[in-house]
């Protein structure tokens, strides 16, 4: 029987699977159709230092091949996350990865210092920082699309940072591989990629925008090839992990992630459609090694050069 042990960043997950922030809640409604002990993680929707409403509706749309999503990170906050969600994480025999969001720079460390605090880091096993978040202080440029930025804003989280620091990285930029370095520069412990693809849908017959927000993350299928090649390229670039996601609905998806040069692969999109997706994917996986007569996952990570 094929090993399905990862190590990420110093933690040992007892396989690569997790879930794509903000795909999967935090667990509660899908664990009425998931074994939540069979995941290698549970990463949570974002997390800010204050609720967040999230943007007007209409702000989900089905495109070819995908999704567009405006949600605009709603969330309940930091208080409600650890009074509701982390105790109710804590039953199962998975790991926690806490997705990160902010509008400045203050706003993320709240949130990571919050997750510090004795009551509360021991049920966190990593921080995944999502900075595709609009940056206030710079007029809303992201905070992911400019590398000194990138830099700067993972050396603050790490100087209060008691888990391990993944960065989720945009590719609505010009170079995937310098972002990256800088995210590696700043003392990231690992990357997450890709992060949505900005896109637009108009109703032709209203002649108006789909969305209330005009443009949205597209994410699903669509976007695999480009989030294989970018997994590709960063694991070429930089010599911390990666976790790998965009598109993955399958085995065979997750696994081309892995060849690629991912260390865990994240499920998105594929849940809103087929709850049992993630825990499909973990199947398939060590299926696949079974049949190919590999004895450990870890013998596939970065196997195409």
């Amino acid at each position: 029987m094929a090993s399905l042990k990862v190590n990420f960043a110093g933690v040992e997950f007892q396989n690569p699977i997790t879930t794509a922030s903000g795909t999967f809640g935090s667990g509660m409604e899908y664990s009425e159709f998931v074994d939540l002990n069979k995941l290698g993680a549970v990463t949570t929707k974002g997390v800010a230092d204050h609720p967040w409403p999230g943007n007007p509706t209409p702000r989900v749309a089905e495109v070819k091949g995908g999704m567009l999503n405006a949600i605009g990170l709603q969330n309940p906050g930091i208080d409600t996350f650890i009074e509701r969600d982390l105790p109710f994480l804590q039953k199962f025999d998975t790991k926690v990865i806490v997705n990160v969001c902010g509008h400045s720079e203050d706003e993320y460390l709240n949130v990571v210092r919050r997750l510090a605090k004795d009551d509360v880091k021991d049920m966190v096993n990593l921080l995944e920082i999502n900075i595709s978040c609009p940056n206030v202080k710079e007029g809303g440029i992201s905070f992911g699309t400019n590398p000194k930025g990138v830099e700067e804003i993972t050396k603050a989280i790490k100087k209060e940072a008691v888990q391990p620091v993944v960065m989720k990285l945009s590719p609505n930029v010009t170079s995937i591989t310098e972002i990256a370095k800088a995210a590696e520069a700043g003392g990231a412990d690992g990357v997450s990629l890709i992060n949505t693809i900005t896109g637009m849908k108009i109703d032709i017959e209203r002649q108006s925008f789909v969305l209330a927000n005009k443009t949205g993350g597209m994410s699903g299928p669509g976007v695999h090839p480009v989030a294989v090649r970018m997994v590709y390229e960063v694991a070429n670039a930089v010599s911390i992990p990666i976790i790998g996601m965009g598109g993955v609905e399958t085995a065979e998806d997750a696994i081309e992630m892995m060849l690629a040069g991912a260390t865990m692969v994240s499920v998105g999109t594929a849940n809103f459609y087929n709850p049992y997706a993630t825990t499909e994917v973990v199947d398939g996986l060590e299926a696949y090694l079974n049949r190919k007569n590999i004895n450990d996952v870890k013998n596939i990570i970065g196997a195409v050069r």
